[in-house]
C-alpha cells in the first residue's frame, strides 16, 4: 500500500517505522524545524530524522490550507494518509485526497478525551484505563468513525511518560492491523453523548495549587511527568516535583508540615509527601538525597 505519513514527535516514530517495514511510505509530512539552543540551530523533528534515515522525501509546509499545498498532496496519489500527532489541522481537500482518506492514531479511548492532551488528562482525571483509537479523520476535532481500539490499564504509579510510551507502541500495532484489513473493517461511529475534551496543557497549570485535594495533585504530578512537570516555589527558587504520595497529615493548605527528614506539604484535605524533586538548574533526585544538604523550613506557607 502506498502511504503518506504525517507526524512530528517521538510518539509518532514507532508508527512510522512499522509502516516503513510493511508498506511503501512515499512521503513524510512533519512540522517545520525549530530553532533550538544558544546557537539557534534548526532542530528537525524525530519523524523528520527517521524519514531521512530511510531516504524518504520529507515535506514541512507551515499550512495545508492553500491550493498549492493541497495539489502537491493529491499529486502523490497514495492509497491512504496515516496521521500520528502531526500538529497541523487537515482541511477537507486533504482529508478526502486518497481512496482510504486519512487515518489517525489517537491516544485515548474515543469518544473520551478528544483533543490535544489525552494522555495527561486521562491520568490527571484518575481514569483507570486509557488506550489508542484508530479513527477516520473528519473536519470536526477527533470526531471520525473508529476502526479499532486497544486498552491500557493506568496503574497507580504510571506517569505521563510511561503511558505515552505504551500507547506509542500500541498505536503502531493497531495501525498495522487496521491497514492489513482495511477493506474488511466497518468503522463504527462515536457516541456523542460520551464525548470529553482534553484541552492543551497551559503554563499556569504546572504550578501546584495546594488548595486542591492531595490526591488530585498526585494525579497531576504523575500526568505531567516528565513533561512539562509540576512545580512549587520556595524562597524564590522553583522546585519541580516528579513523584509524590498522599499522606494523612493536616495543616493549612500550602504549609510545610515537615521539611527536614521528609518533605510534606498540606493540601485541602490531607498532605503530599514529595518523593522525587529537581532544584532549579539541577538534576532530578530522590528527596532524601536533597535533604542531606538542604532543609525546607517547617511551618512555611507556600504561595
Amino acid at each position: 500500500m502506498k502511504i503518506v505519513f504525517m507526524g512530528t514527535p517521538d510518539f509518532s516514530v514507532p508508527v512510522l517505522e512499522r509502516l516503513i517495514k510493511e508498506h511503501d511510505v512515499i512521503c513524510v509530512y512533519t512540522r517545520v524545524p525549530k530553532e533550538a539552543g544558544r546557537g539557534h540551530e534548526l532542530k528537525k523533528s524525530p519523524v523528520h530524522l527517521v524519514a531521512e534515515k530511510y531516504g524518504i522525501e520529507v515535506r514541512t509546509p507551515k499550512t495545508l490550507r492553500n491550493d498549492t499545498a493541497q495539489e502537491e498532496f493529491r499529486a502523490l496519489k497514495a492509497d491512504v494518509a496515516v496521521v500520528a500527532a502531526y500538529g497541523l489541522i487537515l482541511p477537507k481537500p486533504v482529508i478526502e485526497a486518497f481512496k482510504y482518506g486519512c487515518l489517525n492514531v489517537h491516544a485515548s479511548l474515543l469518544p473520551r478525551w478528544r483533543g490535544a492532551a489525552p494522555i495527561q488528562r486521562a491520568i490527571e482525571a484518575g481514569d483507570e484505563k486509557s488506550g489508542v483509537t484508530i479513527m477516520q479523520i473528519v473536519e470536526a476535532l477527533d470526531a471520525g468513525a473508529m476502526y479499532q481500539k486497544g486498552e491500557v490499564a493506568i496503574t497507580p504509579d504510571m506517569t505521563g511518560g510511561d503511558l505515552h510510551d505504551k500507547l506509542s507502541l500500541m498505536g503502531a500495532d493497531l495501525m498495522s492491523d487496521v491497514l492489513s484489513r482495511i477493506d474488511e473493517i466497518k468503522p463504527q461511529p462515536q457516541n456523542e453523548a460520551l464525548v470529553t475534551y482534553a484541552s492543551k496543557l497551559e503554563k499556569e497549570e504546572e504550578k501546584l495549587d495546594f488548595t486542591m485535594p492531595a490526591m488530585f495533585l498526585e494525579y497531576k504530578i504523575r500526568a505531567f511527568n516528565p513533561f512539562p512537570a509540576t512545580y512549587f516555589e520556595y524562597q524564590g527558587e522553583r522546585f519541580k516535583v516528579l513523584k509524590a504520595k498522599v499522606v494523612d497529615a493536616h495543616a493549612q493548605s500550602g504549609v510545610i508540615i515537615e521539611g527536614k527528614t521528609a518533605l510534606q506539604i498540606a493540601c485541602a484535605d490531607k498532605a503530599l509527601e514529595i518523593l522525587q524533586i529537581q532544584r532549579q538548574g539541577k538534576r532530578m533526585m530522590q528527596i532524601d538525597e536533597l535533604l542531606r544538604g538542604f532543609e525546607f523550613q517547617k511551618n512555611t506557607q507556600l504561595a
